[in-house]
């Protein structure tokens, strides 16, 4: 089985329709492991939060996805443990704190954060420390 460290721009598509949905649910069809940094469930909160001040989504409809995404099988690693190495992450490559905490954990975990977030990918694909544990959510292949 793969382990994958997967950002909160999949993990909403896995809900949420938006674009690359497609990609992120065929990501639950492979036998993986995902694995995120703690920070994943308000990060998802937060863009749930945005989509119901959008009047993208109802305020019951959002209290429904977090109470659903609450429950998602995601093994979550402590933000705190992954600190200092996210911040070097984030120095060296011009990645957000956040970002790079993701980045840190693949690194760590010797495998790739999988991810919808094109900065990231684009960032990452110009970095050699990080190209290759960033991967796009729409790649065909999960190694």
């Amino acid at each position: 089985m793969s382990v994958f460290v997967v950002d909160a721009s999949v993990v909403i598509k896995w809900f949420v329709p938006e674009i690359h949905s497609e990609g992120a649910r065929r990501l639950l069809e492979t036998t993986g492991h995902y694995v995120a940094p703690d920070l994943l469930f308000p990060e998802v909160g937060n863009t749930i939060w945005k989509k119901v001040r959008r009047d993208e989504l109802s305020a019951p409809q959002g209290r429904e996805l977090v109470a659903d995404i609450s429950t998602v099988a995601v093994e979550t690693v402590p933000a705190r443990s992954l600190f200092e190495d996210a911040y070097g992450v984030a120095i060296a490559t011009g990645l957000t704190v956040y970002d790079a905490t993701y980045v840190a954990l693949a690194v760590r975990l010797e495998t790739k954060v999988i991810t919808a977030d094109e900065r990231l990918v684009r960032t990452a694909a110009s970095n050699r420390m990080i190209a290759g544990h960033v991967q796009h959510v729409q790649e065909a292949s999960w190694r």
